[in-house]
Formats: C-alpha cells, structure tokens, sequence
C-alpha cells in the first residue's frame, strides 16, 4: 500500500516532466506502481474487497461470551460447530472491528530447544463446572519441550502419590523420558533449598532414577524457565475447557486425554507449523527409552476385615473371599486396588467413579455376599419421608434443623425418628414447634422439652427392649420401618365401659 504523500510526490514529478523510470528509481517503487498512479493522478483509490466474508456480529458475540474470550476456541467453533471457514487472522481482526476482543498479553520468554534434553512439569487451579456444580479441580501437565507433546490430566486433590502416578502415566504413554525435568520449588518433589540449590526428596529421586530422569527446581520467580509449561496451561485455559461441557471427573478426563495426544498432537504448533507427532518421532532417537514392566506406584494401607468379610476404604466396602478374618494389606493405586493376605493378592477391585461412597464391592463372576458390611451407613430417607408425613409441623421443624450447619443429618433425623415412636403425633407437634421457635437443634434440649410437654398432657410410650441379637436379623431390619399402629385410642384418658 502506498502512502498519500507519496503517490502525490509521484504525481508531482511526473508533470514536472520526470520520466516514469527515474521516478521509480528515486522513490523505490515499481515502475508499474508509477504507471499506475500518474493515470490515477495520485489519489488515493477507494477499493472494497469482492471476497471479503462477512460473519454475523452477533454470532460472533455468542461464541465469543460462550468461550470466555479465547479466540483460538472461537475459531475452532466456527470451523467446525458452523462450517465457516475463515482465517484466524481476519476472524482477529474482525472481533478488533467490532470493540469485542481485548489486545493479546506479551507472549513469555522462550529460549532455544534441544530433542531429547527436557520436559516440563506444573499443577494448576480451576473451577470449572461438572454436571450442574461448580468444583474446584487442579490440572497436572507434562510438557515435552522438544517436540511440544502434553499429557494432561485433572484431580480432585494433588499430593506426592498422585503426582507419582500421573508421571508414571504419561511416561507409560510415551515410552519415554527426556533426561531432566524442569519444576517449580514445590514441595511434593523438594526436600529442601530452592531453585539451582534444591534437595529432591529421595523417594521422587529414587522413582525418577527409575525411569532415567532427574527433577531440576528452577530459580524462584523465573517460571519463564519453564515457558513452553506456562503457555500450554494458557493453551488449555484458552482452547481446552471454553465452549466445552463435563458430567463428571471421569468424562473430563477423557476429554482432556483426547484432547492432548489426538488433537493437539497432530495440529500444527506456533509459527514454524511444527505438529508434535511427527517431531516426536525424531526426537525419539535423543529421549531416555523407558523400562518395560516398570511397577505402578501404590500407598500401602493395614486394614481388618469384619465379622461379614468385608475391608472398609475410603468410604465403601470390599469384599475379601475366604472363611478366615486375619488383617490384610490393601494396595492403593491411582486407578484400583489390590487386597494382600499372607502375600498372596486375593482380590482385585477397579477404584470406583468419582463420588462414590458407602457402596459394597465383590469379586466379578462370584455370587454377591449375602451379608451387608458390619459398619456400613444407610441412608436416613426413609425415616424422613415418614416423619414429613406425620404433620405439617414436623415437615416445618425438619426444614429449620436440616439447614444448621456442622448437623449430622442421618443420626439427628433417626434419633427424631426414634422419638417420634414414642409418643403420639399431638406430643411431637407441641415439642418441636416450642424447639423451632426458640430455634434449637441440640438433642438433649429437645428430650427435655418433651419431657415438659408429657407433663402438660398424656402422649408417652414407650417401647419395649429389644435384645441386640434380634436386631441384626434380617426380619426385624426390613420390618423396623412398618406402618406406625393407631395409638388414638389412648388420647383419651376415659376408660371404656365394661357391661
């Protein structure tokens, strides 16, 4: 494009009677340019581009809102999802046209590459929304810094075990290992001392040394050290979780794993176009090839088994085969566990989906124990549907209580359950509207309350005693939650007339 003044310079000189050649040569514009220019007498021609696309503003605004300001990800959207095809570049500068998009942040340092010699690790904070809940999660990246691949993964929490795992993941993945992998000074990997004079703690150097690599804790406050790291949790915040929904942990993580070899892998990288696949297979040649058959990572735990067979972990229950009871060894790791009695494994179980609790687990392909867990919790909404159903004044009171923070809900509502067994529903009315208005929840408080109110009025019950072996029947258990009888015949203190 040439500038105003200088097609009117060309102009100039032209009826001055310089020719076209020497115009072209003084100014370093092509001598066609002049031509064209004299015959235009140096204005500036108005030109509208014919194939200039145009994309509606407001589906622009959409997806721009829709995928939280990342470009990138908008247009991938319109790529794919709308079936326009239009070049990064003008879908940039269409979003500046239109007041939408911000400038982009300064890019961080990037120093020079070498295959094979490096990978980069780093955790980092989200909340993101899984099924209809807002959830905080952290994200574990392994950068190769060569070849640009990731591994990428999400969890609940994050400690030493989990970051042993996920390393032993990622590099099962790949096959191999760079030969040192740069960190921040965290103390999952740290012993002591910082950046070039950090300690690695000898259990995360006797598993890198394992697998051929060494942690390096880099200087504090030079997280450029590891920038390619840095831009590819900017990458994941950008292109990854915009403009994409999750039902829970497992399906994001599936998402992520996807996301990270199969699309990234194979789509072009920065502006050298370098697609990780392929460099990794050159890089190969210069990487650490892993150990076969290398051992997962597990945290050991002791446990006993209860009278009906079963080990309790992390809130659910597992089946242990045999008649015998002695402890046992369980072994945890990042996706099952493995139960050890005398050094023989004698069961195996897959890890349950994220938020599974008070479940019972047995061995596929034998019939399922016939007993439940000794210790294992029910669930109080039975005995809370029926105390609803008693009077609007005890659905009232339950909805007051069961909001109180730090109450445990399942005991409190069986042992108002329990109380409501023994006595009549004109008692437990006038208790618990005198407790909700003085807004009480504690329990002995609410037995004394009761106490006043029998001494207002005939109402008490009480229940006869019932020995603990009979309770562990199965009869009595399925027949403890029966049809309260009819004690109306007792409200009234007149005895009936005998002839």
């Amino acid at each position: 494009m040439i500038a105003t003044d200088k097609r009117k310079a060309i102009f100039l000189l032209h009826q001055e009677g310089m020719s076209a050649r020497e115009i072209a040569r003084r100014l370093g514009v092509d001598r066609d340019t002049v031509g064209k220019i004299i015959k235009q007498e140096g204005a500036t021609p108005h030109t509208v581009r014919a194939d200039k696309q145009r994309i509606d503003p407001e589906l622009l605004r959409r997806l721009y809102a829709q995928c939280e300001g990342w470009i990138q990800r908008v247009h991938e959207k319109l790529v794919e999802e709308e079936g326009i095809a239009v070049k990064y570049s003008t879908l940039t500068q269409m979003l500046r046209e239109l007041g939408i998009s911000t400038p982009a942040r300064e890019r961080c340092h990037r120093v020079p590459d070498e295959p094979g010699a490096e990978m980069q690790h780093d955790t980092s904070l989200h909340r993101i929304k899984l099924g209809e809940q807002r959830v905080r999660v952290i994200s574990s990246l392994l950068y190769l810094r060569y070849s640009k691949r990731r591994y990428l993964k999400f969890y609940r929490s994050f400690n030493r075990f989990h970051m042993k795992s996920f390393f032993h993941e990622a590099l099962t993945y790949w096959g191999y290992a760079a030969g040192q992998c740069i960190i921040d000074n965290t103390n999952l990997a740290r012993l002591l001392g910082c950046g070039h004079d950090a300690v690695i703690a000898p259990e995360m150097a006797a598993f890198a040394q394992q697998r051929g690599f060494v942690f390096r804790c880099h200087e504090i406050g030079h997280a450029d050290r590891k920038a390619g790291e840095e831009r590819s949790f900017r990458t994941a915040n950008s292109n990854f979780l915009p403009g994409r929904t999750f039902q829970n942990m497992e399906d994001l993580n599936q998402q992520a794993f996807a996301w990270a070899t199969v699309r990234q892998e194979n789509r072009p990288q920065g502006k050298a176009e370098l697609i990780p696949a392929k460099a990794f297979e050159y890089e190969a040649a210069f990487l650490i090839r892993l150990v076969p058959h290398l051992p997962a990572p597990y945290l050991l735990h002791e446990r006993g088994i209860d009278q009906y067979g079963y080990v309790a972990f992390d809130g659910n229950y597992y089946w242990v085969p045999g008649e015998g009871r002695p402890d046992v060894k369980v072994l945890q790791y990042s996706q099952s566990l493995k139960i050890y009695q005398a050094r023989d494994c004698v069961a195996e179980y897959p890890l349950p989906a994220d938020g599974v609790k008070n479940q019972r687990f047995s061995p596929a392909g034998l019939p399922a124990p016939p007993h439940q867990p000794h210790n294992r919790k029910h669930s109080s909404l039975e005995e809370e549907t029926r105390l609803r159903s008693l009077s609007p004044a005890v659905a009232a009171y339950l909805d007051f209580a069961l909001q109180t923070p730090g109450l445990q809900r399942h005991q409190f509502v069986r042992r108002l359950f329990a109380l409501s067994r023994k006595m009549t529903v004109e008692l437990l009315n006038r208790t618990l509207e005198r407790a909700a208005k003085y807004r009480i929840t504690r329990w002995e408080v609410i037995e004394r309350i009761a106490v006043l109110s029998l001494g207002q009025g005939p109402g008490y019950l009480p229940f006869a005693e019932v020995h603990e072996d009979y309770q562990e029947r199965q009869a009595y258990q399925e027949g403890s939650l029966t049809e309260k009888p009819d004690l109306s015949i007792y409200d009234d203190p007149t005895p009936p007339d005998h002839e």
